[in-house]
């Protein structure tokens, strides 16, 4: 397995305190526009908290500490970090809904210019399914098919670019499945099901060809047992996406019944 060359491998244990500032001063301004809001808003779901905390958590366990660090020599530690990174975070992130949280706690100003990049051609672009869909799955295609994973753990401003890529692309593929947050410019259920089916399926037929094809560098067993580590804990991810997606999808369809059937009464009436 190849070694980073870029940093040390182990670090110190002042090093990870000091890494762990950003995720800790997230954590801490969240809990702070929490109690903000509650003093002029109806009580903000205790849930969307704990779920913030978790994924900030579970983030950065994927980019410091133990793990982090064998990730470098292991590819299971590697895949155990990736979907912490990719998948369960952004999902985590997603359900806490941080851009509503912002929109009721910053000044009126900043908030409209908030609504107003929301509103943008360049949201609408990034986060439609067709196109996050293509940056999620596609991305990590190009890193486990081609030399970029080799590579990344040789030069150390690679790495930083493809931890960051996955992430990103994880968060704008979940938002772009499920609305949780204020989201102006939506697409039909159809469309965002069948993206979601397809990205199953290719992050599925990825983990077999990992497990069947090694990355450079990554020992067969161990690339077969990080394969299964994707395969089985990706499924496991994207179904509670499923779950919400139909969810919404049904209490949508409920919801509109229910006002079709008061305004055809009220206009019996």
């Amino acid at each position: 397995m190849h070694h980073h060359g870029a940093f040390h491998e182990t670090g110190s244990s002042f090093d990870w305190l000091f890494l762990c500032i950003p995720f800790v001063l997230l954590i801490i301004f969240y809990i702070v526009a929490v109690i903000y809001s509650n003093k002029k808003y109806r009580k903000w779901p205790a849930y969307r908290t704990l779920c913030w905390i978790a994924g900030v958590s579970g983030i950065a366990l994927a980019c410091i500490g133990p793990i982090a660090e064998k990730a470098h020599t292991s590819f299971q530690a590697h895949m155990f970090t990736h979907l912490l990174l990719g998948m369960l975070g952004p999902l985590l992130l997603v359900f806490a809904s941080p851009m509503r949280l912002v929109l009721r706690t910053a000044p009126v100003k900043i908030a409209r210019v908030i609504t107003k990049f929301l509103k943008s051609r360049y949201v609408q672009w990034i986060t439609h399914p067709i196109l996050a869909t293509v940056l999620n799955v596609g991305g990590l295609w190009v890193l486990y098919t081609t030399g970029l994973y080799a590579a990344m753990h040789s030069i150390f401003l690679l790495y930083v670019l493809v931890h960051l890529h996955v992430f990103l692309a994880g968060y704008v593929f979940t938002v772009s499945m499920i609305y949780i947050d204020p989201t102006p410019h939506r697409t039909s259920f159809y469309l965002r099901s069948t993206m979601l089916i397809l990205a199953m399926a290719a992050h599925s037929i990825l983990s077999k060809w990992i497990y069947a094809h090694p990355p450079a560098g990554v020992e067969t067993m161990d690339a077969q047992v990080g394969g299964m580590f994707m395969y089985y804990g990706g499924d496991a991810i994207d179904l509670i996406i499923v779950i919400v997606l139909c969810s919404q999808y049904f209490r949508g369809r409920i919801g509109k019944e229910i006002n079709t059937n008061i305004n055809l009464k009220t206009s019996i009436k």
